[in-house]
């Protein structure tokens, strides 16, 4: 039978994820389908994007050639394409990492959360569908939950007990 180094301790069972955890690394996996629907708007928005360029160029007192408003509106589909992918890559790391108990998630979830909040607020000010708008509201409200779930009890022992030795 081989030894165990007495400086090593069993693992406890307060490492088992806790319920709380468990629900926010599923609603962290939400977020990410969240984030590809707002991703796909973008395609289905691309009339909408054309006309806030149109509006936007009439409001400056401009006058936009056509090729004009077509590189505008390629460019906000492609910034809508981006963000949405990496929105979708950050809500997937920050499931993993947190639903591994790792201290410093927890630390850059709640910084992604109130930049989200930001974001939101920005978007909610301008003009756009109404289901983006709704889109912005339920995510906002789902990172919020989330960050939630990630200060309970349960959930700062789950973290405390994968921290490790520190050195």
């Amino acid at each position: 039978m081989p030894q165990l180094d007495p400086g090593l301790a069993p693992q406890s069972a307060t490492t088992v994820r806790p319920p709380a955890m468990d629900q926010a690394v599923l609603l962290m996996k939400v977020g990410a389908a969240l984030s590809l629907v707002g991703l796909l708007l973008t395609f289905v928005s691309r009339g909408a994007i054309r006309d806030g360029v149109q509006q936007a160029s009439q409001d400056a007192g401009g006058t936009m050639t056509a090729a004009q408003v077509d590189a505008a509106v390629s460019v906000g589909i492609a910034t809508g394409i981006a963000g949405g992918l990496i929105g979708v890559a950050l809500w997937l790391w920050m499931a993993s990492a947190n639903g591994k108990g790792r201290s410093w998630a927890r630390i850059v979830a709640t910084v992604f959360f109130a930049i989200s909040v930001l974001s939101g607020l920005f978007a909610l000010s301008q003009p756009g569908p109404i289901l983006s708008r709704l889109l912005s509201i339920v995510s906002v409200l789902l990172g919020a939950y989330i960050i939630v779930l990630l200060y309970k009890k349960e959930s700062t022992q789950f973290y405390r007990a994968n921290a490790g030795p520190r050195a």
